[in-house]
């Protein structure tokens, strides 16, 4: 007599299993977001970094047409300036933090995310300083994200902003991002960093408020921030 195989028996997942196979899915997934988030944001910010020293390299190229000069006069936008001859894109004007429409072509209504210093025309459109003037080029800021004031950051910049366009100081205490008022925090890292451009053409993130080296430091605080003062003014004592 032949024995008859045992039936097979398909095993299905208990309500537990399948809770717990549920539950270690969402610990995973929460895991696994933040960390998707900080890269993310890390690749806007070396694309910001990236902007500035583009940025950079076609002041550079504008200063050395134009008797070591800071771009900018009373009829033309420093953007604009660059634009025409010195930078490949308009799109180089728009900081990836800035979330408004844009286009590349330029125009009224074209986003533009980053200002000038505004002490580099002695508070005269006009008569935009020599690079010569500035006492310490690693220290002093020519470009940064030119914020308004808001619990996100936002930006205000177009490209028919008026002479010398839009600006990074306003002179006041502490120092701002301008337009809009004064700037609540950078724009990332949680509000607390900042990307700038100096006038020895490095750019670095750096915090935006503290008792070091920071964005919104305008004063000189030794021992530790004793450049404060040249960070937005080129020298002292200035006008």
């Amino acid at each position: 007599m032949t024995k008859s195989s045992p039936p097979h028996v398909t095993r299905a997942f208990t309500l537990i299993e399948l809770l717990v196979a549920i539950a270690t899915i969402f610990v995973i997934a929460g895991m696994a977001v933040p960390a998707m988030h900080s890269v993310y944001e890390r690749a806007k910010v070396l694309k910001d970094l990236s902007n500035l020293r583009q940025i950079g390299a076609a002041t550079q190229l504008y200063m050395n047409d134009n008797n070591g000069a800071f771009p900018g006069s009373a009829t033309t936008t420093w953007m604009l300036q660059l634009e025409q001859k010195y930078i490949s894109k308009w799109r180089v004007l728009e900081s990836p933090f800035d979330a408004r429409a844009s286009d590349e072509v330029g125009g009224a209504n074209t986003a533009v995310s980053y200002g000038i210093n505004g002490n580099s025309y002695s508070g005269n459109p006009l008569a935009p300083i020599s690079s010569d003037k500035v006492t310490k080029p690693v220290t002093f800021i020519v470009f940064a994200p030119a914020q308004a004031t808001g619990a996100t950051a936002t930006f205000q910049g177009a490209a028919n902003s008026s002479a010398p366009g839009v600006t990074v100081n306003t002179g006041g205490t502490p120092a701002t991002s301008n337009p809009g008022g004064t700037a609540v925090g950078g724009p990332h890292n949680h509000r607390t960093k900042i990307n700038a451009l100096f006038a020895d053409w490095h750019a670095e993130t750096m915090l935006w408020s503290g008792t070091g080296p920071a964005f919104t430091n305008n004063a000189n605080n030794p021992p530790s921030d004793a450049d404060g003062e040249l960070r937005w003014k080129p020298y002292t004592p200035f006008p």
